[in-house]
């Protein structure tokens, strides 16, 4: 089962930039068909690695002031953060072994 939790900028810093070790967050939005297409192999790595690393989502239409401050500009965005800092960025569409490769890279 996902464990992927939806985030807000009420609840990023806490979430996200605290958190000690790895987290990842996929900008998306509910129009973006590769967003769409990302969400089950995102669902599926957050099952395989959600003991090790924090999972989040954020929809690029609700939190604009987000996706202006991580400098989003393209759907789907990955960001990896560790210890509350972006160690990597992941764009587009892409096979869960290539999305968990860079996620593992930092774990």
């Amino acid at each position: 089962m996902s464990n992927v939790k939806e985030l807000t900028t009420s609840d990023f810093t806490g979430s996200v930039v605290s958190h000690k070790g790895v987290a990842v967050v996929d900008f998306w939005a509910t129009w973006c068909g590769y967003c769409t297409q990302m969400a089950p192999v995102y669902a599926a790595l957050s099952s395989q690695l959600g003991d090790q690393v924090f999972f989040g989502k954020v929809d690029s239409d609700a939190e604009p002031e987000l996706v202006q401050q991580y400098e989003v500009e393209v759907l789907p965005t990955f960001l990896i953060f560790k210890d509350g800092r972006v160690v990597d960025r992941k764009i587009g569409a892409m096979p869960l072994e290539t999305l968990k490769q860079a996620v593992l890279a930092h774990v």
